[in-house]
């Protein structure tokens, strides 16, 4: 596919941002190497071979797509990537993408093995997807240079770099670019201990003073997701500093948690608001996913994307034809009466996968 850049008269905007390898202290919480990044350990495993190698031969990394839940740590690999390469990463996202030839601006100005990173990839324009076609498989990119009978074609070499992709939905991805990674890694939810890592570890940066059990009890409400662990480890903190001299113990932590409106399991009051009006109002179901979003005020993609995953995984949701139906788990957790009397067993946070 060629790209006409004859009229474009406008003034283009591209978000994107390049991390270069001595850019250390921007995200003070994000590992840098493998061996700092904790859990996926076959993910790293995987990376470190093909890292090595690529690196032997001198040659720029096969391109690689990441996929899985929000909030694991997709972007953090791909910076991880692009350190224990040594090269530049430069980074943006599919919907900022918005024509062929901003693409094609962000691919010239590339550097040979350095990367390129697109996060929401699934979102990319088709016709940009298109251009990134030859570009990833030729390194190069055909464009048009004026208009009508003297318009002309000119192939442009692109240097050798690599395509890091990240989506929360692998399943929109097209078949053709789907193929054209030749690295394909599934991040999954991490389990207690390695949260009860992330946590401690973070906790040292931010210079604040934890116990094992308050660290295990943050890990166990944090619904898998690093993400959410910092994220309360901060509020925590917050709680820590002005009401607890500053250490988080376990007291401290449930409390933290408690004013936070995240029960035992990692429900916030949105999902037990969304499992408590599908039981008192539609007899635990089945309820339709437009009926919920209407119901919560929430987007029904961002019920789909963020609540209903952890609530299936711990058993408290199922999905029918009809719609979506609560289970007995969930009646016996927001303390409901169960309809038949059905007892059910609760839920093993160790042995959470998605």
């Amino acid at each position: 596919m060629s790209i006409s850049f004859s009229d474009e008269n406008e003034e283009r905007y591209i978000t994107s941002t390049t991390i270069l390898p001595e850019d250390s202290s921007e995200v003070s919480l994000r590992p840098r190497t493998l061996r700092e990044y904790i859990g996926q350990q076959k993910v790293k495993e995987n990376l470190s071979v093909f890292i090595k190698a690529a690196k032997m031969r001198g040659e720029p990394l096969d391109h690689v797509l990441l996929h899985g839940p929000p909030g694991l740590g997709k972007t953090t690999l791909a910076a991880v990537i692009a350190n224990e390469m040594g090269v530049n990463m430069r980074m943006t996202s599919g919907p900022s993408i918005a024509k062929a030839g901003d693409l094609a601006a962000l691919l010239t100005n590339l550097q040979e093995n350095d990367i390129l990173f697109v996060d929401e990839i699934h979102r990319l324009d088709r016709t940009v997807e298109e251009i990134l076609y030859p570009a990833m498989e030729d390194y190069a990119i055909d464009i048009i240079i004026g208009k009508g009978p003297s318009a002309n074609s000119i192939r442009l070499d692109l240097p050798h770099f690599t395509l890091i992709g990240a989506t929360t939905r692998s399943g929109q991805l097209t078949a053709p670019l789907r193929d054209r990674f030749g690295v394909t890694l599934r991040l999954e939810l991490y389990t207690i201990d390695e949260l009860r890592s992330i946590i401690t570890r973070s906790a040292g940066i931010l210079g604040v003073e934890i116990e094992p059990d308050g660290a295990d009890e943050i890990a166990s409400r944090s619904r898998g997701t690093p993400r959410i662990a910092n994220r309360m480890l901060r509020r925590v903190r917050d709680f820590a500093q002005i009401r607890a001299g500053g250490v988080i113990t376990l007291e401290v932590a449930r409390q933290g948690m408690d004013l936070l409106d995240v029960d035992e399991l990692g429900l916030e009051k949105l999902d037990r608001a969304m499992l408590e009006t599908m039981i008192d109002k539609f007899g635990g179901g089945p309820v339709g996913l437009e009926t919920l979003s209407a119901m919560t005020g929430e987007d029904a993609s961002t019920i789909e994307d963020v609540y209903e995953p952890y609530l299936m995984q711990l058993g408290f949701l199922t999905r029918t034809p009809r719609g979506r139906c609560v289970t007995a788990k969930a009646y016996q957790h927001l303390h409901k009466p169960i309809p038949g009397g059905v007892t059910a067993d609760p839920p093993d946070m160790d042995q959470l996968t998605l």
